[in-house]
């Protein structure tokens, strides 16, 4: 006789066996899994690899390479806003360093840190691609950009 607990189902889980079925088969799957674990789990815990190594029979040390190696994987989680500061040469001539700067006072963080309230997660990146604003960043995927650093008080503000 099964108890309650061992009749539940992650749903997650599920979702993420789903998109193991359907990538399995193909050439290269390991990108597009991972990329479609990252997106249920907001970013990929241990016991997530482990699962992705046993059902696709990819040992762990590459999968770990591969997350590791490109910086679109993230191993812990995010904030619930995710701060992309620009640093591409157009930010970077036109006082991108200066908004890094203020971003890191304001919220008590560095690159690659979350807030210990979880309200913010801080990430450098090379280019936004909305150079004719410089300097810029992104919440959320939400580009502010002509920024100054005494602006950035108010747009972390509208983040509550």
């Amino acid at each position: 006789m099964s108890s309650a607990c061992e009749d539940l189902v992650d749903p997650k889980q599920i979702e993420l066996n789903e998109i193991i079925a359907k990538y399995r088969q193909e050439k290269g799957p390991l990108i597009p899994i991972l990329q479609g674990a990252q997106e249920i789990y907001g970013y990929l815990p241990a016991h997530v690899l482990k699962h992705i190594s046993k059902e696709t029979r990819i040992p762990l040390s590459r999968i770990y390479g591969v997350v590791t190696f490109y910086a679109q994987f993230r191993l812990t989680p995010v904030g619930r806003n995710l701060i992309n500061v620009c640093m591409g040469t157009a930010c970077h001539v036109r006082g991108g360093a200066k908004v890094l700067e203020t971003l890191e006072k304001e919220l008590k963080i560095k690159d690659g840190a979350t807030t210990e309230d979880g309200r913010f997660t801080l990430e450098i990146v090379a280019c936004i691609g909305a150079c004719g604003l410089a300097p810029v960043i992104s919440i959320n995927n939400e580009v502010h950009g002509r920024l100054l650093p005494e602006k950035i008080a108010g747009i972390l503000a509208k983040y509550e």
